[in-house]
C-alpha cells in the first residue's frame, strides 16, 4: 500500500525546490501518492514535469498558507494535514504548516521541512521577524533540510535548530545526461556562431538574480561574445531595457523558459551567475557537469561546490568590474576553459549524482514516519 503524501508550496512553479521535489516524486514511483498545495493556487507549471503514471493530484480549496497569524487558520491547516501519512513543507512561504503543527501538534503525521534560500528582500541581512517566527515554528517538524552548509550554519545560529535535527543533502542530478552532444538548434532563435564566445545563464528573471548587472558586464567586454540568458520571470522588461542601454541588440537572446537543460547547455563555453543570493544552484551543477568553467559571485556554497581550479574566476563582490574582467580571462583563454571545465564535470559526478540525493532524501522521510525502506 503506497503512502500519502502532502506537499505544502509557497508556488509551484519549476524553481529549484519544485525541480527537485518533481524529481523525488519520480523517483519514489508507485510507492507513494502525493496532494500538492500551491499558496499561489495559479502557479502550478511544475506539474508539467511530473513523468506519467506518477499518482497525484493538486488540493482544491485547501486551507491558506499564507496571511496574518491565526489560531483559526492554524487549526484549518492542522485538520487538513491529518489525513496523510508525510506532510513536506517548503521554504518560508510554507512555513505556516509547521507553526500549524507547533500549535495543534496531537495526531498530526511527521513534518519534514525544507528551506532552499532567500528572495531579494533577506539577499544581504537576514529578517529578524522570519527568524524569530521559525525559531518558534520549527521545533514542530521531525527535520529540517537545506542544501548548502551556508543554510546549515544559519538554521543552528540564528533559527536555534539543534545540529542533529539539520539534515544537508546535496541537490543532485543526473550528470551523464550532460556529458552528450548539445542539440544545435534547441534554443530558439540562436545559433551558434564560429569563433564566438557563449555565455550563458539559466536564471529565474527576478531580482535577485540581478542579471542586469551581467548585461552590463557583458557590455564591458573586448571579447566577441554573445549573452544567452534562459529563463522567464518578472525583471524581463528591465533586463531588456538594459540590453537596449549597453547597446547590446543582436548580441543578448532571451528565449524564456526552456527544459531540459542537458539539450542545450553545452553550446555555452562559460557559464555565469550574477545573484545576490545563491545557496547551492542546481544551474551550478548543471553547468559543471556539461563540463563549463563558472563565473560567479562568491555567494551561499558556490565555492565550495566547484573545483579548486575555478576559484580565480570567482567575484569577491557583486559588480560589474570584477565579474567583466574574469569573462574576460576565460574567454581569450580556450585552454582555460576547457580545463577548469574538466575538473569542475569530475567534481560534479563525485558529488552531486541524482541517485545520492534521492537515496538520502528516501532514508531521511521513511525514518521520519517510522517505516525504514518504505520509498526504497
Amino acid at each position: 500500500m503506497s503512502i500519502h503524501i502532502l506537499h505544502l508550496h509557497s508556488t509551484f512553479n519549476l524553481g529549484g525546490k519544485e525541480a527537485r521535489a518533481v524529481q523525488l516524486m519520480n523517483a519514489f514511483g508507485d510507492r507513494a501518492r502525493h496532494t500538492i498545495v500551491s499558496a499561489m493556487p495559479d502557479q502550478l507549471a511544475a506539474r508539467e514535469s511530473i513523468a506519467r503514471g506518477i499518482k497525484y493530484e493538486i488540493a482544491q480549496d485547501p486551507p491558506p498558507l499564507s496571511g496574518r497569524p491565526s489560531i483559526r487558520r492554524y487549526e484549518d491547516i492542522a485538520r487538513f494535514m491529518r489525513r496523510f501519512d508525510l506532510v513536506l513543507t517548503y521554504n518560508w512561504g510554507a512555513i505556516d504548516g509547521v507553526m500549524a503543527a507547533r500549535v495543534f501538534g496531537k495526531g498530526l503525521p511527521p513534518i519534514v521541512h525544507h528551506e532552499d534560500g532567500f528572495n531579494a528582500d533577506e539577499a544581504v541581512r537576514l529578517n529578524v521577524m522570519r527568524n524569530t517566527y521559525r525559531r518558534i515554528a520549527l521545533p514542530a517538524a521531525n527535520a529540517l533540510v537545506v542544501p548548502s552548509g551556508k543554510l546549515e550554519a544559519i538554521a543552528v545560529k540564528h533559527w536555534g535548530q539543534p545540529p542533529e535535527r539539520v539534515h544537508r543533502i546535496n541537490n543532485g542530478i543526473r550528470t551523464k545526461l550532460y556529458a552528450g552532444k548539445p542539440v544545435a538548434n534547441a534554443i530558439p532563435g540562436f545559433t551558434k556562431k564560429p569563433g564566438e564566445i557563449v555565455i550563458g545563464a539559466i536564471a529565474g528573471l527576478r531580482p535577485v538574480k540581478d542579471l542586469p548587472l551581467l548585461v552590463r558586464s557583458v557590455a564591458g567586454m573586448s571579447s566577441r561574445v554573445r549573452l544567452v540568458i534562459v529563463g522567464e520571470g518578472p525583471e524581463r522588461a528591465k533586463i531588456e531595457e538594459t540590453v537596449q542601454l549597453m547597446a547590446l541588440e543582436g548580441k543578448v537572446v532571451m528565449p524564456g523558459f526552456l527544459p531540459d537543460p542537458h539539450r542545450y547547455i553545452g553550446l555555452f563555453d562559460i557559464f555565469a551567475l550574477s545573484s545576490k543570493s545563491e545557496q547551492a544552484p542546481v544551474s551550478v551543477i548543471e553547468a559543471m557537469a556539461a563540463g563549463l568553467p563558472v563565473v560567479a559571485p562568491w555567494v551561499g556554497d558556490i565555492p565550495a561546490m566547484l573545483a579548486p581550479e575555478n576559484e580565480i574566476y570567482l567575484s569577491p563582490h557583486n559588480v560589474e568590474l570584477p565579474m567583466r574582467d574574469r569573462l574576460e580571462m576565460l574567454a581569450r583563454d580556450a585552454q582555460s576553459r576547457a580545463h577548469v571545465g574538466e575538473a569542475n564535470r569530475k567534481r560534479a559526478r563525485a558529488l552531486f549524482e541524482e541517485k545520492d540525493m534521492i537515496a538520502a532524501y528516501a532514508a531521511l522521510y521513511s525514518a521520519a514516519m517510522g517505516r525504514p525502506g518504505i520509498l526504497g
